[in-house]
C-alpha cells in the first residue's frame, strides 16, 4: 500500500507593517511514520492556552504525546493504513508500538475485545475524515465514517480501525477537557 503524500501545512503571519503573508508552506516539522508501516501521525500546530497569542511561536516540533498542552489545543493528521491481511496479533503489535512511540499519555485499553486501538483521553476531539473511511469503535457499538464526516469524541473510550482496502486520512483537533 502506497503512503499518502505528506499533509501540507500553510502557516500565515503578520509582518512588521501589519500585512498578512504566507510564512511557511510545506510539510510539518513534526511527522512520525511507524517503521515498517504507512501509519503516519503529523502534528500540525498547537496552542499553549486559551486565549492563545496570535503571534505565538511555532513549537509543534516539541510536542510529545496525544494530549494538548494544559488549557491548549493540538491539531494532527493521521494516516491509517488498511488492516488488510494482518493477523489480530500483528495488528495488536503495530498498535502497541504506535501508542508506545507516540501516545504514552493516553490510557490505552490494549486488552479490549473491541479493537486493539481502544484508548481514552480527557479531551474533546473533532475528528474530520479527509480521505477514505474509518470505523469509529466504541465500547458498545461502532460506525463507519467516510470522507467529509465529522465525529465529536467527548472523553469516551474509542478506537479507529481502517477496514477498507485504501488508506484513510483523518484530521483531529484535540481540546483539553475536564471530567
Amino acid at each position: 500500500m502506497d503512503p499518502l503524500p505528506a499533509p501540507r501545512r500553510v502557516l500565515t503571519a503578520i509582518d512588521g507593517e501589519g500585512r498578512s503573508y504566507i510564512a511557511e508552506d510545506g510539510p510539518s516539522p513534526a511527522e512520525f511514520v511507524l517503521p515498517g508501516s504507512t501509519y503516519r501521525s503529523t502534528n500540525m500546530w498547537r496552542t499553549a492556552a486559551g486565549p492563545s497569542a496570535i503571534d505565538a511561536p511555532d513549537d509543534i516540533a516539541e510536542h510529545r504525546g496525544v494530549l494538548p498542552p494544559q488549557g491548549g489545543t493540538v491539531i494532527r493528521v493521521i494516516d491509517f493504513p488498511p488492516i488488510g491481511d494482518a493477523t489480530p496479533e500483528e495488528r495488536a503489535a503495530m498498535v502497541k508500538a504506535a501508542f508506545a512511540a507516540l501516545y504514552p499519555d493516553a490510557v490505552h485499553h490494549a486488552d479490549s475485545d473491541r479493537s486493539p486501538s481502544m484508548h481514552t483521553t480527557d479531551t474533546i476531539d473533532y475528528a474530520i475524515v479527509l480521505q477514505g473511511e474509518v470505523v469509529a469503535v466504541m465500547d458498545r457499538d461502532e460506525t463507519v465514517l467516510k470522507t467529509g464526516d465529522i465525529l465529536i469524541q467527548r472523553g469516551t473510550a474509542h478506537g479507529w480501525d481502517n477496514r477498507s482496502d485504501a488508506m484513510c486520512r483523518v484530521a483531529f483537533v484535540l481540546i483539553g477537557a475536564a471530567r
